[in-house]
């Protein structure tokens, strides 16, 4: 199987990964289609540098989120990708029913308040990561990864509520 084919296989499969961290980090609809775009284009630069030594989508969560992390704190917050189609990524809203939808965007609304690396902690908390699997992705202790993980889940509630 080609490269480009395999790339795009994995993006399709793993495209709710990038949706999420996209949505979690930017407010509006047209900087997350940039962010979507750029991490598409970032884990396309790495692709060819993904060993299969772990999971992919582990290697897509540790790239999304560095890309997110950075793509915040730049000024200039465009993709370097131009004219692509990014739609066709997307996971339909309508999927939704509209009490959940609102309930979404409560919670992401409240998300997007947090610091990076609490965002990264309620995502990783999302997926269902262990504290240790949040840890190594980190790349700190499981003990530190546990306590901020709970101090992040406190703001997030005082944010809610």
């Amino acid at each position: 199987m080609d490269s480009e084919k395999e790339f795009l296989e994995k993006i399709e499969k793993h495209k709710g990964i990038i949706f999420k961290i996209s949505k979690m980090y930017m407010d509006n609809r047209d900087d997350q289609n940039d962010l979507f775009q750029e991490i598409v284009y970032q884990v396309w630069k790495s692709f060819s540098s993904f060993e299969g030594k772990s999971e992919f989508s582990t290697w897509l969560y540790r790239i999304a989120l560095n890309t997110a992390i950075i793509f915040l704190k730049s000024e200039k917050r465009r993709s370097f990708i131009q004219n692509d189609d990014v739609s066709v990524y997307k996971i339909k809203e309508e999927d939704y029913n509209l009490e959940d939808e609102l309930k979404l965007k409560q919670m992401y609304e409240a998300i997007q308040k947090l610091n990076p690396i609490d965002k990264a902690l309620i995502f990783y908390y999302l997926e269902d990561f262990s504290g240790k699997e949040m840890a190594e992705q980190l790349g700190i202790s499981e003990g530190n990864a546990r306590v901020k993980l709970n101090r992040a889940k406190e703001k997030l509630k005082e944010l809610i509520l």
